[in-house]
């Protein structure tokens, strides 16, 4: 069984496997204001075509899949998907990223399917600021999904986007989210895609300082948490973890394991760039499984040494399109 390495030695294991473009919220940084077209339901991959891709990659070692989208529960079946993701031979671990609004009702459900860890987005614990983030209310949702998540023995991290005049006054609150109970609460640095561009991320320095004049010192925890490049923290009385995604500010590219897979079969080495393989052309053209096989090897040893964003070289790719 081949692993699969790109030209710079890097093993490339976790996909992000988006299985929808659509979503309930319409997140500032996220979905532009002049509102979007929605993917045609033929143009998106089948879970049949998805399942296919994934066995596929799972024959060149790919262990972890997240299920992601837009909001992968707007999608009817996605439970059902995940029993058959975690079915399929080598696959370890699938997790999913959710907005949280709807979670609730498909969590005891994911639980029997396998569901091995969830991410949920909250950028705001205060109702204004989450509206006028998301558009919509939901707060009440998303605290009884991560109870639920938590009564089920489920791992939950928070996913925190700051930004700079809009949730920073609510920084401080979100991590104290860490203080009880199993949570990781994660501040992710705002990437220029799309919406996004328009507004300002927070520096994790300044983050650290707001967290370290509020609940003390945060210490660096050594152990390896998660498959992914978060840096984390503990604090003193806090049960769960504080941890800081910065891929602008702190590039960690050289340990980048990941593909990204968007709802229309589009397969991206890097979350900057236009680069990208049409992987539902060739399922829909007959291709074989060896001839897909070939072509996710190809350009995986195509996949850059670092990403093109500070560098103003980026595609400009909404983040919904293509599963962040």
């Amino acid at each position: 069984m081949t692993t699969l390495k790109d030209s710079f030695g890097r093993t490339i294991d976790y996909l992000r496997l988006s299985i929808t473009d659509r979503c309930n919220l319409r997140c500032i940084y996220c979905m532009p204001a002049e509102g979007v077209a929605w993917v045609p339901h033929n143009d998106i991959l089948t879970f049949e075509e998805i399942i296919r891709i994934c066995r596929i990659m799972a024959g060149v070692k790919i262990r972890n899949i997240k299920v992601t989208g837009g909001e992968p529960l707007v999608r009817r079946g996605a439970t059902e998907l995940v029993k058959n993701l975690k079915n399929l031979p080598g696959i370890e671990k699938v997790t999913m990223t959710s907005n949280g609004t709807l979670l609730g009702g498909y969590l005891d459900d994911l639980s029997q399917a396998g569901l091995d860890a969830v991410n949920i987005s909250l950028d705001s614990v205060n109702r204004a600021i989450f509206r006028r983030i998301t558009g919509k209310d939901g707060i009440e949702q998303i605290f009884a999904a991560i109870r639920r998540a938590g009564e089920l023995g489920l791992p939950v991290k928070i996913n925190c986007v700051p930004l700079r005049g809009v949730n920073e006054c609510d920084v401080v609150n979100i991590a104290g989210l860490a203080k009880k109970g199993n949570l990781m609460v994660r501040f992710i640095e705002l990437m220029p895609l799309g919406a996004a561009a328009v507004f300002h991320p927070i520096p994790v320095k300044d983050l650290i300082s707001m967290l370290e004049k509020e609940y003390g010192f945060l210490m660096p925890v050594t152990d390896k948490i998660g498959n992914g490049p978060a840096s984390y923290y503990t604090l003193s009385g806090f049960t769960g973890y504080i941890g800081f995604i910065s891929a602008l500010s702190h590039r960690f590219c050289a340990g980048c394991n990941r593909l990204r897979l968007s709802a229309e079969g589009f397969l991206k080495p890097c979350l900057s760039g236009n680069m990208e393989l049409d992987l539902r052309a060739l399922l829909r053209g007959g291709a074989s499984d060896k001839k897909i096989e070939t072509a996710i090897e190809e350009l995986v040893m195509c996949k850059p040494e670092q990403h093109s964003f500070l560098s103003g070289g980026h595609g400009q790719k909404e983040m919904f399109r293509i599963g962040g």
